[in-house]
């Protein structure tokens, strides 16, 4: 049996050399120690305000001149720094309540509509609950509550209002109780819950003369595309092999003494299109471009609530498509192919951008007309309209919806750019400014001053229908 030794050498330390086992274990020491400061310094930094941190540096630098230079007047003020931090300190212990929930009990409003959230604060422990304040986030404000000391088992409700005089999505939240010190030199943050958001949907008219006038065949009207089922009957043919026997026609069989199938007419479900012009330039102030945004909402919820096949697009901002060089190609300009060449081989086209917002249901189309907003770079109305009828098929109606500031020669202009066939009504919103309706080359178009106006316009050109 063998003993070991204090100055015998460790096993460790015999395989690596004690000078490398020394440098590797300082190293850990070094590393847990950074860890350790690392996560005092992060604490410190999320209680601590930058006045806290300016007193504290104060502090020390007083103490150390004090004692270096022997100056007792520095000293009192040095340590007195010190006592008020840790007395700040103590103003931080504490939660203030066990749990606290913030809900929004309705999360779809319309402008101008009573919104308001709702905070409960629980202690479902065992001992008091000192009270704390509050800080609730709701847009760009914050709102402050206090909550007051809760016992075991206490509860705590409290109503926040919410302001709804703009469309738009509103973030309320996270809700957070704040405890400082009164001079401001400690502050803890607790936070309890994740941000709600309200949506402030744009307002909305009922628009009874949906459902008939402009909106009809609900069920489909018949083309001249031919198919062997449908609903519409054209005519009967001669069985030919691979038709469904279903539609063989028996009495005509057994005169003709052949099989005779019938032939239908394939139907097809009349699609509206609303199309909602965001160029900037349309409108003459932010109230006319909300009057816009309110009637295509109207028209758009009108037609889902009446199951119509929807299309609902707004204009986007041009992109820059990249083209490749065509050379030799007829009619092309001298300046044209000295910007490929300098291009690379290729040339720049703007292309128009729209994008079509969901329709599935009428809350989330209005939740996509929350974010949409005016803007400067946004493609011209005729563009937006050719983009909008190579993109959307099937359109049988379609609303322009665009501003006052748009003149009659822009209107037609994007109305010609729509397919053949299809109807075009321009809505021009212009706030509080008088209701007007004509028809302008088989263009339909209506002033709208107030959104009340929508609902009578529609139902007197239905009528005439």
């Amino acid at each position: 049996m063998t003993f070991q030794t204090r100055t015998s050498i460790p096993e460790e330390a015999a395989k690596q050399g004690l000078l490398a086992v020394t440098i590797a274990r300082v190293v850990v020491a070094a590393r847990r120690a950074a860890s350790v400061v690392e996560r005092w310094t992060r604490a410190g930094r999320s209680v601590v305000t930058p006045l806290g941190w300016g007193v504290l540096a104060g502090s020390v630098v007083a103490l150390v001149l004090a004692y270096g230079l022997g100056w007792l007047e520095l000293a009192i003020l040095g340590w007195g720094a010190v006592v008020v931090l840790a007395a700040a300190s103590a103003w931080l212990v504490g939660r203030g309540a066990g749990a606290i929930e913030l809900t929004l009990p309705v999360p779809r409003v319309a402008v101008g509509e009573s919104a308001e959230a709702r905070l409960v604060a629980h202690n479902p422990g065992r001992r008091r609950f000192s009270g704390a304040r509050l800080e609730i986030p709701v847009g760009r404000r914050v709102v402050s509550r206090f909550v007051p000391a809760l016992p075991r088992g206490g509860t705590f409700d409290e109503r926040v209002a919410i302001p709804t005089e703009r469309r738009g999505v509103v973030e309320v939240g996270p809700v957070r109780t704040v405890r400082a010190d009164p001079v401001g030199l400690m502050r803890r943050e607790i936070v309890w819950s994740d941000v709600r958001m309200l949506h402030v949907h744009p307002r909305t008219v009922a628009v009874s003369a949906l459902s008939t006038g402009f909106l009809r065949d609900l069920e489909g009207s018949p083309t001249r595309d031919l198919t062997a089922s449908d609903i519409a009957f054209h005519a009967l043919r001669e069985y030919q092999p691979g038709d469904d026997r279903r539609y063989i026609h028996w009495r005509s069989s057994a005169k003709t003494g052949t099989f005779m199938v019938r032939q239908f007419e394939e139907t097809r479900r009349s699609r509206l299109m609303v199309l909602l012009d965001l160029a900037a330039d349309a409108y003459e102030d932010a109230e006319d471009f909300e009057l816009a945004v309110s009637v295509a909402a109207s028209i758009g919820a009108r037609a889902i609530r009446d199951a119509r096949s929807l299309a609902f697009v707004v204009s986007g901002r041009e992109r820059l498509r990249r083209e490749p060089a065509m050379r030799g190609e007829p009619g092309a300009s001298r300046g044209a192919s000295a910007a490929a060449v300098a291009g690379g081989g290729a040339s720049r086209r703007r292309q128009p951008a729209i994008a079509e917002l969901p329709t599935a249901s009428r809350d989330r189309l209005l939740d996509a007309l929350c974010l949409v907003e005016a803007d400067d770079r946004a493609s011209s109305l005729a563009d937006t309209a050719r983009a909008a009828a190579e993109s959307v098929s099937g359109v049988s109606l379609a609303f322009v919806v665009t501003g006052g500031a748009r003149s009659v020669a822009d209107l037609r202009q994007a109305a010609s750019r729509l397919p053949l066939g299809i109807e075009a009504v321009a809505v021009r919103s212009s706030a509080e400014g008088e209701a007007t309706a004509r028809s302008v080359g088989g263009l339909s178009v209506y002033g709208i001053g107030y959104l009340e106006d929508l609902t009578a316009m529609l139902a007197r050109t239905a009528s005439v229908a």
